[in-house]
């Protein structure tokens, strides 16, 4: 016969969405049962557990959103190979004190440096104290924008990408930005400007961002809002990837290499 009581259980379980308490209450209530915990124990533990299990969905949720290309930890950065990077900074950073100030990051540097690398790390520390993010290349930024633009729904696409605290925008500078999708693009960060953070990367330095966008007065209105509440970092070392070659023994450092 089933119990009355442990079936109300359950269904009040499921109604207030406390899946973990209702999966394993059998297991639960034997364990109470033989600990015998104070009842006020007894519901911590269980409120805590739940509350573990809640936020390792919401960091699963909040990772699959953020649609990274990898998942990378500051942990693993090789800060010994950078050393232009200030270590506070970035220990700074990873409060994600940025956040909640709205203030932006610009890394900038040689590709290969690590730029992307750090912005992931970031964006991942931004999820893990929930706060939402989103990464996308300024190549498909633009491209997207352009897109809703032509199917005139430019202003539906500029909320969703203004919706998440953090926006990781990747590789300025890579791909030339024609005028048009420069504008579209200051529309973005226009709108985002002091209400929530922008993390870029970018490998030309700011007095070329004219010539990226084909526009010097666009440029200029972009980084003037960008740069309003911002820490930038220029690393100035080698590449990882150049870095991984010699080891592996593809390429010769330039004193090894014949005359």
């Amino acid at each position: 016969m089933s119990n009355p009581t442990l079936s109300r259980i359950e269904s009040n379980l499921e109604s207030l969405k406390l899946y973990r308490t209702r999966d394993q209450l059998s297991s639960i209530l034997e364990e109470a049962g033989k600990e015998n915990p104070s009842y006020a124990d007894f519901l911590d533990t269980v409120l805590l557990a739940e509350r573990v299990v809640k936020a390792e969905k919401q960091h699963a949720m909040y990772t699959a959103m953020a649609k990274m290309p990898f998942v990378k930890t500051l942990e693993s950065f090789d800060f010994g190979f950078q050393p232009s990077i200030d270590k506070k900074i970035i220990k700074e950073l990873a409060s994600c004190m940025f956040v909640e100030r709205a203030e932006n990051i610009l890394l900038l540097g040689p590709p290969g440096t690590g730029k992307t690398h750090l912005a992931v790390a970031l964006g991942m520390k931004a999820i893990t104290q929930k706060h939402r993010t989103f990464f996308i290349s300024a190549a498909s930024l633009v491209s997207a924008l352009n897109k809703a633009y032509s199917e005139n729904r430019l202003e539906e696409k500029i909320k969703q990408i203004c919706m998440p605290r953090v926006l990781i925008i990747d590789e300025i500078g890579y791909v030339p930005i024609d005028p048009h999708g420069a504008h579209l693009l200051f529309q973005v960060i226009s709108r985002r400007y002091e209400k929530g953070s922008i993390i870029i990367t970018s490998n030309r330095g700011f007095g070329q961002w004219g010539e990226i966008f084909g526009d010097p007065i666009i440029a200029t209105a972009i980084l003037d809002r960008l740069l309003h509440h911002s820490t930038v970092i220029n690393i100035k070392g080698e590449s990882y990837r150049v870095k991984e070659k010699m080891r592996a023994g593809l390429i010769r450092k330039r004193d090894e290499e014949e005359p």
